[in-house]
């Protein structure tokens, strides 16, 4: 008899996920679901606008940059056209700290910048002008060859494996220009500027030089035009910026989303308020804090935007998620704090791990407020939070500094 365990096994991991209740999980939500275990991408936001803590002038030698890149303390931007060099930026005065020439290499039109381990990655990939362009690519250059100024140089060629027409479509006319991408482990992600649609399209390459055909992934309703990308894989977090057809410039935010299913888990736009600014490059390193550069912008005879590199605190959208995804990346949050029942309607068991016997507990309100503290003297406690008002709280304890787990209280 054959044996077909083995075939079980799938099925029951799929069975557990699927009887967990899903909804909404972040609780800055409008429809944020109380109940919900498993995140279905379902969340809501209220209209939010950020303003940058800083903002520096660029250098001119850089007036149309369009992409960054964070790497060794400095800001790694390029030009869009006409220059095939790199430019190293110190991130608090943006001044240029060195220029490395990519010797033989055009840049037809570069649009981006990302990088892993070894590698940068620039995007010659920009298509506005008829939309028809057959010699997009992506040039890899290794980041030790650059010390001794001699750049190690491979490319990676690809075209969209759903474009079929290439006649002339016009300036600004194309589902197919593109100006944001991420390098994941194994994988570039491509996020295209649709002028028509004003949606964007996900597609995959591989990262070893050769020709290809992208294979379009998914296309999601942005309402607006990408131009930029920062990814933190371990974090399950992307941040788009674009802007709107009027020039209003925006940050998309994606996250706790399913593998490299980018637009599966929390999908929420926030406005940048810097009117007539052309956003183009973005890079961070902590999920929290980015920066943001955006080229030169004329329209006489009131419009006259100076590139330059902004700062920006992102912590009121991602601190609470990034406390919780640190701690499943230490540890396994079950193992390490057990609360229950939760939500509750008064009383709150807390079960420590075996090596956290006696602990400083707090309770904070969703506005950072401190409304209950003492300490956790065994390794299973029981406290009363009757007199707390229902809502949403964050529960964290001394042990696991900056880490919080979430606390429902529901008379």
């Amino acid at each position: 008899m054959k044996n077909y365990n083995y075939l079980l096994i799938p099925l029951l991991f799929a069975m557990q996920f699927y009887s967990q209740p899903q909804g909404c999980t972040d609780v800055l939500a409008q429809n944020y679901n109380t109940s919900a275990v498993v995140n279905n991408g379902s969340c809501t936001y209220a209209q939010a606008t950020v303003f940058p803590d800083t903002t520096v002038q660029l250098p001119g030698v850089v007036s149309e940059t369009s992409g960054l890149a964070l790497w060794n303390g400095y800001l790694y931007t390029h030009n869009d056209s006409n220059d095939s060099s790199l430019y190293a930026l110190d991130t608090l005065t943006a001044s240029v700290n060195q220029i490395i020439a990519l010797p033989g290499v055009v840049n037809y039109d570069w649009e981006d910048i990302t990088h892993d381990s070894e590698y940068f990655y620039i995007g010659d990939f920009g298509n506005n002008a008829n939309g028809n362009r057959q010699n997009l690519r992506i040039i890899k250059v290794r980041k030790s060859s650059l010390s001794d100024l001699t750049p190690e140089i491979d490319y990676i060629n690809f075209t969209y494996s759903n474009q079929t027409d290439f006649t002339p479509a016009g300036g600004n006319n194309t589902n197919f220009d593109c100006e944001a991408f991420i390098a994941t482990q194994d994988s570039l992600y491509l996020f295209t500027k649709q002028w028509l649609s004003r949606q964007t399209s996900v597609y995959a390459l591989p990262k070893t030089a050769g020709s290809y055909s992208a294979e379009l992934k998914t296309t999601y309703n942005v309402d607006g035009l990408i131009t930029g990308a920062a990814y933190i894989e371990d974090k399950k977090l992307i941040v788009l910026i674009g802007y709107s057809t009027l020039l209003q410039p925006f940050f998309y935010l994606l996250y706790d989303f399913n593998g490299n299913d980018f637009f599966s888990g929390n999908k929420r736009k926030v406005n940048i308020s810097a009117p007539f600014h052309q956003t183009e490059g973005i890079t961070t390193t902590d999920g929290l804090h980015y920066f943001v550069s955006n080229e030169r912008f004329m329209q006489a005879p009131f419009v006259n935007v100076q590139p330059k590199l902004g700062y920006y605190d992102l912590s009121a959208f991602f601190e609470n998620y990034l406390s919780e995804a640190d701690l499943g990346s230490q540890t396994n949050s079950k193992d390490a704090v057990m609360l229950y029942p939760n939500p509750t309607d008064g009383t709150l068991h807390i079960v420590l791990r075996d090596d956290t016997l006696s602990t400083g507990f707090e309770i904070t309100d969703m506005a950072g407020k401190t409304v209950m503290k003492g300490t956790l003297r065994s390794k299973d406690s029981v406290i009363d939070i009757s007199a707390l008002q229902d809502g949403v709280y964050m529960f964290s304890i001394d042990t696991y500094k900056g880490k919080a787990w979430r606390l429902v209280k529901e008379s």
